[in-house]
Protein backbone atom coordinates (compact mmCIF):
# COMPACT_ATOMS: atom_id res chain seq x y z
CA UNK A 1 0.00 0.00 0.00
CA UNK A 2 1.13 3.51 -0.79
CA UNK A 3 1.28 5.41 1.91
CA UNK A 4 0.56 9.81 1.35
CA UNK A 5 1.38 12.21 4.26
CA UNK A 6 -0.79 14.47 2.92
CA UNK A 7 0.75 17.27 5.64
CA UNK A 8 3.79 17.59 2.89
CA UNK A 9 4.67 20.58 1.95
CA UNK A 10 1.74 22.64 0.03
CA UNK A 11 -0.72 20.39 2.28
CA UNK A 12 -3.64 20.95 0.35
CA UNK A 13 -6.37 18.59 -1.56
CA UNK A 14 -4.51 18.21 -4.62
CA UNK A 15 -2.09 15.52 -2.81
CA UNK A 16 -5.27 13.66 -2.13
CA UNK A 17 -6.85 13.81 -5.71
CA UNK A 18 -3.93 13.03 -7.33
CA UNK A 19 -3.09 10.31 -5.18
CA UNK A 20 -6.34 9.06 -5.61
CA UNK A 21 -6.30 9.25 -9.20
CA UNK A 22 -3.02 7.26 -9.77
CA UNK A 23 -4.28 4.77 -7.15
CA UNK A 24 -7.11 3.97 -10.00
CA UNK A 25 -4.82 4.05 -13.15
CA UNK A 26 -2.17 2.33 -11.64
CA UNK A 27 -4.12 0.08 -9.36
CA UNK A 28 -2.08 -0.11 -6.10
CA UNK A 29 -3.83 0.84 -3.10
CA UNK A 30 -3.23 3.63 -0.71
CA UNK A 31 -3.77 5.41 2.56
CA UNK A 32 -3.91 9.42 2.55
CA UNK A 33 -3.23 10.63 6.45
CA UNK A 34 -2.97 13.79 7.84
CA UNK A 35 -5.59 15.54 4.63
CA UNK A 36 -5.20 18.98 4.41
CA UNK A 37 -3.34 18.98 7.73
CA UNK A 38 -1.92 22.67 8.17
CA UNK A 39 -5.63 23.96 6.63
CA UNK A 40 -8.17 26.36 8.77
CA UNK A 41 -10.36 23.16 8.42
CA UNK A 42 -7.99 20.13 8.68
CA UNK A 43 -9.56 17.05 6.73
CA UNK A 44 -11.98 16.16 4.14
CA UNK A 45 -14.16 19.20 3.15
CA UNK A 46 -17.69 18.50 0.74
CA UNK A 47 -15.94 18.71 -2.66
CA UNK A 48 -12.69 16.43 -1.80
CA UNK A 49 -15.31 13.99 -0.31
CA UNK A 50 -17.71 13.73 -3.42
CA UNK A 51 -15.05 13.61 -5.70
CA UNK A 52 -13.36 10.75 -4.39
CA UNK A 53 -16.51 8.63 -3.53
CA UNK A 54 -17.24 9.60 -7.41
CA UNK A 55 -13.65 7.86 -8.67
CA UNK A 56 -14.71 4.62 -5.78
CA UNK A 57 -18.13 4.34 -7.71
CA UNK A 58 -16.62 4.16 -11.26
CA UNK A 59 -13.94 1.87 -10.78
CA UNK A 60 -15.81 0.01 -7.83
CA UNK A 61 -13.51 0.45 -5.50
CA UNK A 62 -13.19 0.48 -1.59
CA UNK A 63 -13.11 3.67 0.48
CA UNK A 64 -12.12 3.67 4.35
CA UNK A 65 -12.88 6.93 6.53
CA UNK A 66 -14.43 8.33 3.59
CA UNK A 67 -16.84 11.12 5.54
CA UNK A 68 -16.82 14.86 6.03
CA UNK A 69 -13.51 15.75 8.37
CA UNK A 70 -11.93 13.19 7.73
CA UNK A 71 -8.14 13.40 7.76
CA UNK A 72 -7.09 9.44 6.77
CA UNK A 73 -8.43 7.23 3.56
CA UNK A 74 -7.70 4.06 2.47
CA UNK A 75 -7.96 3.14 -1.10
CA UNK A 76 -8.29 0.08 -2.80
CA UNK A 77 -9.18 0.66 -6.59
CA UNK A 78 -10.96 -1.81 -8.64
CA UNK A 79 -11.66 -1.70 -12.48
CA UNK A 80 -13.62 0.97 -14.41
CA UNK A 81 -16.50 -1.30 -15.31
CA UNK A 82 -19.37 1.40 -15.82
CA UNK A 83 -20.12 4.42 -18.25
CA UNK A 84 -21.20 7.03 -16.24
CA UNK A 85 -20.81 8.65 -13.35
CA UNK A 86 -22.66 11.08 -11.24
CA UNK A 87 -21.90 13.68 -8.96
CA UNK A 88 -24.17 16.23 -6.57
CA UNK A 89 -22.49 18.83 -4.93
CA UNK A 90 -24.95 21.00 -2.91
CA UNK A 91 -22.35 23.66 -2.11
CA UNK A 92 -20.24 25.79 -3.95
CA UNK A 93 -17.56 23.24 -4.26
CA UNK A 94 -15.15 23.48 -7.21
CA UNK A 95 -15.79 21.22 -10.47
CA UNK A 96 -12.76 21.65 -11.57
CA UNK A 97 -11.11 20.28 -8.91
CA UNK A 98 -13.24 17.40 -8.93
CA UNK A 99 -12.03 16.45 -12.57
CA UNK A 100 -8.68 16.42 -11.24
CA UNK A 101 -9.91 13.17 -9.68
CA UNK A 102 -11.99 11.83 -12.32
CA UNK A 103 -10.48 12.76 -15.93
CA UNK A 104 -7.17 11.20 -15.30
CA UNK A 105 -8.80 7.29 -14.92
CA UNK A 106 -11.19 8.16 -17.13
CA UNK A 107 -8.94 8.36 -19.96
CA UNK A 108 -7.73 4.75 -19.03
CA UNK A 109 -11.21 3.02 -19.27
CA UNK A 110 -12.04 0.78 -21.34
CA UNK A 111 -15.01 2.53 -23.15
CA UNK A 112 -16.13 6.47 -23.07
CA UNK A 113 -16.98 7.94 -19.69
CA UNK A 114 -19.68 10.54 -19.20
CA UNK A 115 -19.53 12.53 -16.05
CA UNK A 116 -22.35 14.83 -14.96
CA UNK A 117 -22.37 17.49 -11.90
CA UNK A 118 -25.42 18.96 -10.38
CA UNK A 119 -24.50 21.60 -8.02
CA UNK A 120 -21.00 22.66 -7.30
CA UNK A 121 -19.32 26.21 -8.81
CA UNK A 122 -17.80 26.17 -11.79
CA UNK A 123 -15.97 29.28 -11.16
CA UNK A 124 -15.23 29.91 -7.92
CA UNK A 125 -11.83 30.63 -5.51
CA UNK A 126 -8.83 28.68 -4.76
CA UNK A 127 -9.39 26.70 -8.04
CA UNK A 128 -9.08 27.10 -11.71
CA UNK A 129 -12.14 28.62 -13.31
CA UNK A 130 -13.70 26.47 -16.06
CA UNK A 131 -12.44 28.49 -18.92
CA UNK A 132 -9.19 28.57 -17.83
CA UNK A 133 -9.78 24.36 -17.40
CA UNK A 134 -11.46 23.58 -21.03
CA UNK A 135 -9.75 26.50 -22.95
CA UNK A 136 -6.14 25.94 -21.87
CA UNK A 137 -5.45 23.07 -19.78
CA UNK A 138 -7.86 20.48 -22.40
CA UNK A 139 -6.05 22.28 -25.47
CA UNK A 140 -2.19 21.31 -23.72
CA UNK A 141 -4.20 17.94 -22.94
CA UNK A 142 -5.25 17.42 -26.67
CA UNK A 143 -1.30 17.72 -27.86
CA UNK A 144 -1.02 14.26 -25.61
CA UNK A 145 -4.06 12.81 -27.42
CA UNK A 146 -6.62 13.26 -24.45
CA UNK A 147 -10.39 13.82 -25.28
CA UNK A 148 -12.47 15.36 -22.84
CA UNK A 149 -15.74 17.52 -24.31
CA UNK A 150 -17.44 19.75 -21.42
CA UNK A 151 -20.90 20.77 -21.92
CA UNK A 152 -21.50 23.95 -19.91
CA UNK A 153 -25.58 23.56 -18.74
CA UNK A 154 -25.51 26.19 -16.41
CA UNK A 155 -22.80 27.96 -14.49
CA UNK A 156 -22.30 28.51 -10.69
CA UNK A 157 -20.60 31.31 -8.62
CA UNK A 158 -19.96 31.45 -4.70
CA UNK A 159 -21.96 30.87 -2.33
CA UNK A 160 -25.13 29.00 -3.99
CA UNK A 161 -23.24 27.00 -6.74
CA UNK A 162 -25.75 25.13 -8.28
CA UNK A 163 -24.10 24.54 -11.81
CA UNK A 164 -24.67 21.96 -14.03
CA UNK A 165 -21.69 20.43 -16.54
CA UNK A 166 -22.24 16.95 -18.90
CA UNK A 167 -18.14 15.63 -19.41
CA UNK A 168 -17.12 12.98 -21.88
CA UNK A 169 -13.74 11.58 -21.75
CA UNK A 170 -12.50 8.99 -24.20
CA UNK A 171 -10.00 6.30 -23.76
CA UNK A 172 -6.67 7.44 -24.91
CA UNK A 173 -3.16 6.36 -25.23
CA UNK A 174 -1.18 9.26 -23.59
CA UNK A 175 1.53 10.40 -25.56
CA UNK A 176 4.56 12.62 -24.63
CA UNK A 177 4.49 16.36 -24.20
CA UNK A 178 7.24 18.15 -25.41
CA UNK A 179 7.21 22.26 -25.28
CA UNK A 180 10.28 24.12 -25.05
CA UNK A 181 9.84 27.06 -27.43
CA UNK A 182 6.20 28.25 -27.26
CA UNK A 183 6.79 30.89 -31.01
CA UNK A 184 5.00 33.86 -31.75
CA UNK A 185 2.03 35.21 -30.39
CA UNK A 186 -1.21 34.70 -32.33
CA UNK A 187 -3.95 36.36 -30.46
CA UNK A 188 -5.53 37.02 -26.85
CA UNK A 189 -8.95 35.89 -26.34
CA UNK A 190 -10.45 37.74 -23.18
CA UNK A 191 -13.49 36.02 -21.75
CA UNK A 192 -15.57 38.37 -19.76
CA UNK A 193 -18.55 36.42 -18.30
CA UNK A 194 -20.92 37.87 -15.48
CA UNK A 195 -24.60 36.78 -13.97
CA UNK A 196 -27.64 38.13 -15.62
CA UNK A 197 -28.78 39.06 -12.46
CA UNK A 198 -25.25 41.84 -13.23
CA UNK A 199 -25.92 42.47 -16.21
CA UNK A 200 -27.92 46.03 -15.77
CA UNK A 201 -24.22 47.27 -13.74
CA UNK A 202 -22.67 45.79 -17.12
CA UNK A 203 -20.24 44.25 -15.13
CA UNK A 204 -18.72 41.55 -17.64
CA UNK A 205 -18.46 44.87 -20.25
CA UNK A 206 -16.37 46.99 -17.15
CA UNK A 207 -13.90 43.73 -16.55
CA UNK A 208 -13.31 43.81 -20.30
CA UNK A 209 -12.68 47.63 -20.10
CA UNK A 210 -9.96 46.46 -17.24
CA UNK A 211 -8.52 44.20 -19.63
CA UNK A 212 -8.49 47.03 -22.47
CA UNK A 213 -6.49 49.89 -20.46
CA UNK A 214 -3.44 47.17 -19.61
CA UNK A 215 -3.47 45.06 -23.11
CA UNK A 216 -4.78 48.23 -25.29
CA UNK A 217 -1.73 50.48 -24.98
CA UNK A 218 0.41 47.44 -25.68
CA UNK A 219 -1.38 46.85 -28.77
CA UNK A 220 -1.48 43.46 -28.33
CA UNK A 221 -4.49 41.29 -31.24
CA UNK A 222 -7.24 40.90 -28.78
CA UNK A 223 -10.75 39.26 -29.35
CA UNK A 224 -13.05 40.32 -27.19
CA UNK A 225 -16.46 38.25 -25.89
CA UNK A 226 -18.86 39.39 -23.70
CA UNK A 227 -20.79 36.57 -21.71
CA UNK A 228 -24.40 36.82 -19.20
CA UNK A 229 -24.98 33.46 -17.83
CA UNK A 230 -29.04 32.78 -15.90
CA UNK A 231 -27.29 31.18 -12.18
CA UNK A 232 -28.39 30.96 -8.72
CA UNK A 233 -26.50 33.78 -7.70
CA UNK A 234 -25.00 36.61 -8.31
CA UNK A 235 -21.49 36.12 -9.69
CA UNK A 236 -18.43 36.98 -12.67
CA UNK A 237 -15.31 35.77 -13.92
CA UNK A 238 -12.70 37.14 -16.70
CA UNK A 239 -10.43 34.32 -18.63
CA UNK A 240 -7.21 35.67 -20.96
CA UNK A 241 -5.94 32.95 -23.34
CA UNK A 242 -3.06 33.86 -25.18
CA UNK A 243 -2.13 31.15 -28.12
CA UNK A 244 1.04 31.07 -29.48
CA UNK A 245 2.54 29.22 -32.62
CA UNK A 246 3.23 25.60 -30.44
CA UNK A 247 1.34 26.47 -26.82
CA UNK A 248 -1.44 28.35 -24.70
CA UNK A 249 -0.95 29.86 -21.55
CA UNK A 250 -3.52 32.01 -19.27
CA UNK A 251 -4.87 33.86 -16.44
CA UNK A 252 -8.25 33.97 -14.89
CA UNK A 253 -9.77 36.11 -12.27
CA UNK A 254 -13.46 35.98 -10.11
CA UNK A 255 -15.51 39.13 -9.63
CA UNK A 256 -16.01 39.69 -5.39
CA UNK A 257 -18.21 42.33 -3.76
CA UNK A 258 -17.36 45.50 -3.08
CA UNK A 259 -14.27 44.84 -5.45
CA UNK A 260 -14.24 47.24 -8.70
CA UNK A 261 -15.15 44.85 -11.44
CA UNK A 262 -12.51 47.14 -13.95
CA UNK A 263 -10.09 46.13 -11.40
CA UNK A 264 -10.38 42.57 -11.55
CA UNK A 265 -10.14 42.74 -15.54
CA UNK A 266 -6.45 45.05 -14.81
CA UNK A 267 -5.74 41.92 -12.20
CA UNK A 268 -5.82 39.57 -14.93
CA UNK A 269 -4.42 41.44 -17.74
CA UNK A 270 -1.22 42.10 -15.58
CA UNK A 271 -1.10 38.28 -14.44
CA UNK A 272 -0.93 37.59 -18.12
CA UNK A 273 1.84 40.13 -19.09
CA UNK A 274 3.84 38.43 -15.83
CA UNK A 275 3.22 34.97 -17.24
CA UNK A 276 4.00 36.05 -21.31
CA UNK A 277 7.50 37.83 -19.88
CA UNK A 278 8.91 34.54 -18.58
CA UNK A 279 8.76 33.51 -22.08
CA UNK A 280 8.01 29.63 -20.72
CA UNK A 281 5.32 27.42 -22.67
CA UNK A 282 3.21 26.50 -19.44
CA UNK A 283 1.80 29.12 -16.58
CA UNK A 284 2.14 28.73 -13.41
CA UNK A 285 -1.71 27.10 -12.84
CA UNK A 286 -0.98 24.91 -15.34
CA UNK A 287 2.21 23.10 -14.86
CA UNK A 288 1.13 20.91 -11.41
CA UNK A 289 -2.22 20.17 -13.65
CA UNK A 290 -0.24 18.39 -16.53
CA UNK A 291 3.05 16.70 -14.41
CA UNK A 292 0.73 13.47 -13.99
CA UNK A 293 -0.27 13.25 -17.46
CA UNK A 294 3.37 13.60 -18.50
CA UNK A 295 4.37 10.72 -16.21
CA UNK A 296 1.85 8.62 -17.71
CA UNK A 297 3.16 8.85 -21.13
CA UNK A 298 4.97 6.49 -23.47
CA UNK A 299 8.08 8.59 -23.93
CA UNK A 300 9.98 11.53 -22.34
CA UNK A 301 8.17 14.94 -22.07
CA UNK A 302 9.62 18.03 -21.05
CA UNK A 303 8.20 21.27 -20.87
CA UNK A 304 9.12 25.02 -19.92
CA UNK A 305 7.11 26.76 -16.68
CA UNK A 306 6.76 30.33 -15.50
CA UNK A 307 7.01 28.98 -11.92
CA UNK A 308 8.15 25.61 -9.87
CA UNK A 309 5.23 26.74 -7.26
CA UNK A 310 4.82 24.37 -4.40
CA UNK A 311 1.62 23.27 -6.24
CA UNK A 312 4.29 21.97 -8.69
CA UNK A 313 6.65 20.64 -5.86
CA UNK A 314 3.79 18.62 -4.12
CA UNK A 315 2.47 16.57 -6.94
CA UNK A 316 6.12 15.38 -8.06
CA UNK A 317 6.42 13.93 -4.79
CA UNK A 318 3.02 12.58 -4.90
CA UNK A 319 3.55 10.74 -8.75
CA UNK A 320 6.78 9.72 -7.81
CA UNK A 321 5.17 7.59 -4.92
CA UNK A 322 3.01 5.78 -7.69
CA UNK A 323 5.46 5.36 -10.67
CA UNK A 324 8.44 4.38 -11.63
CA UNK A 325 10.47 7.49 -12.84
CA UNK A 326 11.61 10.85 -11.52
CA UNK A 327 11.12 14.40 -12.44
CA UNK A 328 14.34 16.82 -13.55
CA UNK A 329 14.19 20.17 -12.75
CA UNK A 330 16.77 22.47 -14.48
CA UNK A 331 16.30 25.80 -14.17
CA UNK A 332 12.58 26.89 -15.65
CA UNK A 333 12.16 23.60 -17.15
CA UNK A 334 10.23 20.42 -16.22
CA UNK A 335 10.94 16.47 -18.01
CA UNK A 336 10.19 13.14 -16.95
CA UNK A 337 12.83 10.56 -16.69
CA UNK A 338 11.76 6.95 -17.22
CA UNK A 339 13.51 4.67 -15.34
CA UNK A 340 15.58 2.19 -17.19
Amino acid sequence: MIEVDGEYLESGGQILRTAIALSTVTKKPCRVFNIRKNRPKAGLAAQHLLGIQALARLCDGKLEGDYLGSEEIKFYPGDINRDRVSVNISTAGSITLAFQTLILPSLFAPSPIKITFDGGGTDTFFSPSIDHFRHIFLKILEKMDGKVKINIIKRGYYPEGGARVEVRVDPSKIKSLDLIERGQLKKIIAISGASELLKNKKVAERQMAGVREVLGKLKLPLEEKIEYYETSCPGSQICLIAEFENTVIGTDNLGKLGKRAEDVGKEAALELLKEQKSEACLDKHLADQILPYMALASEKSQVTVSEITNHCKTNIWVIEKFLEGRFEIKENSISWVLKI
